[in-house]
């Protein structure tokens, strides 16, 4: 069974970058794929430094080790001034390429404006230089603080048809690459 793991780059409450992310591994369930929540809220992440001795944090050995087993990574993140957010670069700088090399990822964005792809677009660059394979399909969420109701659901079912694609492309590709 292809496993894949969730990242999200946002530590808000009720992100609509969570919500989303939630979507697609439920979509990948879905799709016969075991997968799991890495939550950097419950999570005690430091700054990467670039050294190699992040002993004092037992959640990087956590993290790069689940990272490492998985398949696949599904991620999403705000945009944040014209890029994907802090926490996530961190958590992805906290990882190297024994973690990364070959995974298959899907990626997700969410924006308070208009629709973009700069986040997705920065995503694809670090994911290049790490070796790892990226679907061609992504979603771009704008305006994201009114697609979603009460429950968590996109309202818009385009683009709740546009999540699923993409998560069952993440865990065929996996299944592809395997």
């Amino acid at each position: 069974m292809v496993k894949v793991i969730g990242l999200c780059g946002s530590l808000r409450d009720s992100a609509t970058s969570e919500k989303a992310l939630k979507l697609a591994l439920a979509a990948a369930q879905s799709a016969e794929a075991e997968v799991e929540y890495l939550d950097f809220k419950q999570m005690h992440l430091p700054f990467c430094h670039g050294g190699e001795d992040y002993s004092e944090y037992p959640d990087v050995a956590v993290l790069q080790a689940k990272v490492k087993a998985a398949d696949a990574l599904l991620i999403s993140t705000p945009e944040y001034h014209g890029s994907f957010s802090g926490v996530l670069k961190n958590a992805l700088d906290l990882l190297g390429f024994e973690e990364l090399t070959d995974k298959v990822i899907g990626l997700i964005s969410v924006l308070g404006g208009a629709q973009n792809s700069n986040a997705l677009n920065d995503l694809r660059t670090v994911s290049r230089w790490v070796h790892a394979w990226v679907v061609p399909e992504q979603v771009a969420i704008g305006q994201a603080w009114k697609q979603f109701d009460e429950q968590g659901q996109l309202i818009d079912p385009k683009l709740a048809e546009r999540i699923e694609k993409l998560a069952f492309s993440v865990v065929d590709t996996a299944k592809k690459l395997r």
